[in-house]
Formats: structure tokens, C-alpha cells, sequence
């Protein structure tokens, strides 16, 4: 219902001017869309374009801004891989064709500073990193929205497929989009409350299939476009020719080396190896005396230092119990000894598992699965649910190297 205040109107006071403030829109801004100004990440993938066209089609006073990252030059060919040449293009097309106003902003510094070089010394530190929750957390969620904030815009929207509710008492949380192949709510873990209660996400409550659909019936050339699949720094999925050209000694050759303690090879470096992997390990599996191949053999541990790769058997792999470091709540974090029991998702593509969470007193917590979980690698994400639903972020941090903890 619309508020009214009484104002002061002669000296009896009996009459008053109401004044009428507009219901909210759909972004929940109080304000008719044509005065509400919405700046819009734009990638020149479909799903951004898709995000910035309909707030358009509204009547939001929308704004589009690409960001260029790197120095894209010996990229614009490529397919396959967000914010090339190509991309920012396409972006620039869109907005066009929408008639909102577009700028390519220049963060190849931020960029480099805050999300290559962390990436490189990731790998140095024998972590398996993920660049785009580094980049949501820092360059677009915090200098884009700062940009954005400068522009005058009541809100800043992205086209990732999640969503924001808002719950009873007027706070925002962070919840998965409805399509779960395209949640994407493992890579926004690091989203303050504050960030939160600036952002939306339109297509949060669509399907892949639905957003294309609707590109089509806006007109827009990038309706077909492939997803994004490499890290956009990354050519071709080659991650160790990056590092190595940033960091020339993170190719050091070094020895793989059994559990027990028995040299079985070496290597061209600890970058190529990940905890949990198997294939292209060079050495086959672990003979018997009897020359039987007794199981195959995983890496279950990197020694950067010792510049050693540590394999063994998969049932080496199994941690019960995983240290997480820069925890984000995005609600009141647990106290006491008994903490709170949730989902917890170690990789973007596993399904969350029941875990227990403690927190600590240093901005950590540490997690206890009812079950054992295997392949568990430092660098990457544990992000934590809610225990009924599954569907609300409770927060999340960084898997930290600890103690390989097994189900004994």
C-alpha cells in the first residue's frame, strides 16, 4: 500500500497532501523502471545480452559495460573463451541493437594483479586454483560495482544463473538457479551481503534452453554462441604455458614417488598435476610380487618445495575432515562446539554433500563430512548450503593443505 505523510496546511493542521511513493519494480528499487538506472555486465555471451535486453525491454535506464581483461590481440579468433576481441565486439553489437548506451572499461592491470598472478602462484604453491571466483571477488564484484556505483546506477546486474531472494525482514540471500546444469552459485561464494544487496540476476530463474529462446525473440546475433569454456587468459585449456611463462621455475623437474616412499619416475614440473588425478601420470599402475597390477595410482599429495609429485592408491584419497580458509558468511556464522550441520559442495560440478561446518576464530572453519570425500585439492572451493533444501548459500572459503585426514 502507498504511504502517505501529513504535512503542516494551515493552522488547524486538518489537511494534508499525500505523498505517493511507487510500489516496487522488479528489481525491488522502489522507483518506475525509466528512472531506475541498471548497469549491466556485458561478456558478449548470450546469457549478459540476454540480462541487459530484457531490463531494456522494461524500461530500465540501462547501462552496459565490457570489461577488457588482458591483451586480447593474439585472441580474437578463438571461440570458446569469454572476454577475446571477439567477445567485446559482440557485446558492443548487442547493446546496439538494444539502444543502450555501452563502454569497454580497461582492467588489464586489476586484472593481472588480482586474478593472473594469484593464479600462477597458486600452482607454484602446489593449489589447484580457480580464477573466476578470484575474478567475481574482486575485479567485477568490487572494482565493476565500484564503477557502477560511480555512474549514479541503483543496481548492478549479471547475467549468472542464480538467484536473489529476498527473505522476510528485507535481507538478500544468495540462492542456486533453478537449472541445475547451470547453477552457478559454487563461483559467487565470495559475494558480500553488501555486494549482494546491489546485485541481481535475471536469468537466475531460467534454464540454458529458455535464455536462448529468448534471444532469439529479442533479435539478438549472439543467440547461437557457444558457452564460454576455457578461462579467458587460459588458450586451449593449457594452463601449465601460462604459469610457466609467468613463473619460469614452476616447470623444475622433480621425482613422483610412491606413498611408501619408492621413486617410480619424474616429472616436468608440479603444475601438471592435480590432486585425484590418474591419467598422464607416465607411470602405470603398482606391480605385485607376483607382477600383477594391483590398482592404479593417483596423485593423493604435491610437495612444492621438495619439488616431489606423491601417488598412491585411491583409497589414499579419502578426507574426512578439510580446513577452509577467508570464510564469506552470508549468514550469522556457528558457534559453539557443535556448529551446523549443511551441504557442502567441493567442486562446482559435485553434488553438495552432508557435512558438519565449525567455525573459527580466524576467519576459517572446518568441515567434517558424514562420509568421505576423495580427491580433495587446496586452492579450490567449499561452498556451503543449506542442510534442508540445498538451495540457499550459507557462505563458503578456500580448501587449505592440512593434514591428509583418511576414514580411519
Amino acid at each position: 500500500m502507498a504511504k502517505s505523510r501529513r504535512l503542516p496546511c494551515a493552522r488547524n493542521d486538518r489537511l494534508y497532501i499525500p505523498l505517493m511513493q511507487p510500489a516496487a519494480n522488479s528489481l525491488g528499487i522502489s522507483k518506475k523502471p525509466a528512472d531506475t538506472r541498471v548497469v549491466v555486465a556485458m561478456s558478449g555471451g548470450v546469457d549478459s545480452s540476454v540480462t541487459a535486453a530484457l531490463l531494456a525491454e522494461e524500461g530500465y535506464d540501462v547501462v552496459g559495460i565490457t570489461l577488457q581483461l588482458y591483451d586480447h590481440g593474439a585472441a580474437i579468433e578463438r571461440k570458446g573463451a569469454c572476454c577475446a576481441g571477439a567477445d567485446i565486439h559482440d557485446a558492443r553489437m548487442v547493446a546496439e541493437r538494444i539502444g543502450i548506451p555501452h563502454y569497454v572499461l580497461d582492467y588489464e592491470s586489476r586484472f593481472r594483479d588480482q586474478v593472473i598472478n594469484e593464479f600462477a602462484d597458486s600452482y607454484l604453491r602446489g593449489e589447484t586454483p580457480i580464477p573466476c571466483v578470484r575474478c567475481n571477488q574482486t575485479v567485477k564484484f568490487q572494482d565493476l560495482l565500484a564503477t557502477a556505483r560511480d555512474l549514479g546506477a541503483e543496481a548492478m546486474a549479471t547475467g549468472h544463473y542464480v538467484r536473489r531472494v529476498v527473505a522476510e525482514g528485507g535481507a538478500a540471500e544468495l540462492h542456486r538457479g533453478v537449472d541445475p546444469t547451470k547453477d552457478q552459485s559454487y563461483f559467487l561464494f565470495a559475494t558480500t551481503q553488501e555486494q549482494l544487496d546491489f546485485l541481481r540476476f535475471p536469468l537466475g530463474h531460467l534454464d540454458k534452453a529458455r535464455t536462448r529462446d529468448e534471444a532469439k525473440r529479442l533479435g539478438l546475433a549472439v543467440s547461437d554462441k557457444p558457452d564460454s569454456q576455457d578461462i579467458c587468459f587460459v588458450p586451449q585449456g593449457r594452463y601449465a604455458d601460462v604459469v610457466a611463462k609467468l613463473r619460469p621455475g614452476a616447470i623444475d623437474p622433480g621425482e613422483i614417488v610412491h606413498l611408501d616412499g619408492t621413486v617410480l619416475g619424474t616429472h616436468e614440473g608440479i603444475i601438471h598435476y592435480t590432486i585425484g588425478q590418474r591419467r598422464g601420470l607416465g607411470i602405470g599402475g603398482r606391480n605385485g610380487p607376483d607382477g600383477a597390477d594391483t590398482s592404479a595410482l593417483y596423485v593423493v599429495r604435491l610437495e612444492p618445495e621438495a619439488r616431489r609429485v606423491i601417488v598412491g592408491p585411491y583409497e589414499a584419497l579419502a578426507r574426512q575432515s578439510v580446513p577452509v580458509g577467508e570464510v564469506n558468511w552470508l549468514t550469522e556464522p556457528p558457534t559453539g562446539e557443535d556448529g551446523v550441520q549443511a551441504l557442502v559442495k567441493l567442486r562446482s560440478t559435485q553434488p553438495p554433500m552432508p557435512a558438519r561446518i565449525n567455525a573459527d576464530t580466524k576467519g576459517g572453519a572446518h568441515i567434517t563430512f558424514d562420509e568421505p570425500e576423495y580427491g580433495v585439492a587446496a586452492g579450490q572451493a567449499a561452498v556451503f548450503y543449506d542442510a534442508e533444501t540445498g538451495s540457499r548459500v550459507l557462505g563458503g572459503g578456500w580448501i587449505l593443505s592440512g593434514p591428509e585426514s583418511s576414514s580411519s
